[in-house]
């Protein structure tokens, strides 16, 4: 069967982090130039959002989607450039996509075991990799911006949580009276949802304004070798299957900032589906440099088709 010469081909290799799956896009992407990552990000967020849509959103992919499009480098000191999305539009880093793109990479021959970097839009960040499915990266500089932050949510009443940067704005939440299990995520859905929305209503952000987009909230363990249980809202409203990268850098720095957790200490973060990552950071010059290590597994290699006779060929938003 012939296919007209109007189709567009994209190759991707879907991976699952703990659980949340990110679909990488090895050939095929929109040509972004060779500027830094973070102008290219606005490239692709102002012109290609179509292509976006496209890749994560349905009938191809769901809101759980994850993407990840990989480019050259302009650090050449990087193994490859990399640009997060979603089915709400770009993210500044993401951790369990890091960990995704990396396993995607080895498996098809474009990355040896070893240690590498990767550049993303908020900058540069170290990566080891054993060549198969375990992978710790340094993720950017990690900070609590604002401790004891209380808002008044719809529903809840007055909720109180830190405000904190680990490569994505998080509002983390350990007083909320809610049970972090999975078959209470369609409450933890609506509260989250409710906290973002009442963070917007009072004027709560991080610096410049910028929105805080991800809730994390946070209760016991329920397997003993970790130290706690997250629920992670996306800006998109769908929760994250894996403990969250960002989201775990952003805890760790606010546990570094409490004296709760000391340098090179590990701290073990469970997700709202058991899956683990282990947590630490080192000190330099200042900064908190948060590491994350977790596992990610190959479930598919595949040509996506765009055909513009398809009237959701660019996703049912479009």
């Amino acid at each position: 069967m012939t296919t007209p010469a109007s189709i567009q081909r994209v190759q991707v290799i879907d991976t699952h982090t703990g659980g949340e799956p990110t679909r990488v896009v090895v050939a095929g992407g929109p040509d972004l130039g060779d500027g830094p990552l973070s102008e290219r990000r606005t490239l692709f967020r102002e012109r290609f959002d179509h292509f976006r849509s496209a890749i994560v959103e349905e009938p191809r992919g769901s809101d759980v989607m994850v993407g990840a499009l990989v480019c050259q480098p302009l650090d050449k000191t990087c193994a490859a450039g990399v640009i997060f999305f979603n089915n709400a539009g770009c993210l500044g880093m993401c951790g369990h996509g890091t960990i995704g793109v990396v396993v995607a990479l080895g498996h098809a021959g474009r990355l040896i075991a070893g240690r590498h970097r990767l550049e993303t839009p908020v900058g540069a960040i170290g990566i080891e990799y054993d060549g198969a499915n375990q992978v710790a990266l340094e993720n950017v500089p990690c900070y609590r911006h604002a401790a004891g932050v209380t808002i008044e949510v719809e529903g809840l009443g007055p909720v109180t949580g830190d405000v904190a940067w680990g490569g994505n704005w998080f509002f983390l939440v350990s007083e909320h009276r809610q049970a972090l299990e999975l078959a209470n995520v369609e409450r933890l859905t609506d509260l989250t949802w409710r906290m973002r929305q009442a963070l917007r209503a009072a004027g709560i952000t991080g610096p410049d304004g910028q929105e805080i987009d991800h809730i994390e909230l946070f209760g016991p363990p329920r397997n003993p070798a970790a130290d706690s249980r997250s629920f992670v809202l996306c800006p998109g409203k769908a929760y994250d299957r894996s403990p969250c990268g960002t989201g775990t850098s952003a805890k760790l720095a606010c546990l570094v900032a409490d004296g709760k957790l000391k340098p090179g200490q590990v701290w073990r973060q469970e997700s709202i589906v058991g899956s683990v990552f282990e947590g630490s950071v080192r000190i330099e010059n200042g900064q908190m440099i948060p590491r994350i290590s977790g596992t990610a597994y190959v479930n598919a290699e595949t040509t996506l088709l765009l055909d513009p006779r398809d009237p959701f060929c660019m996703g049912m938003r479009h």
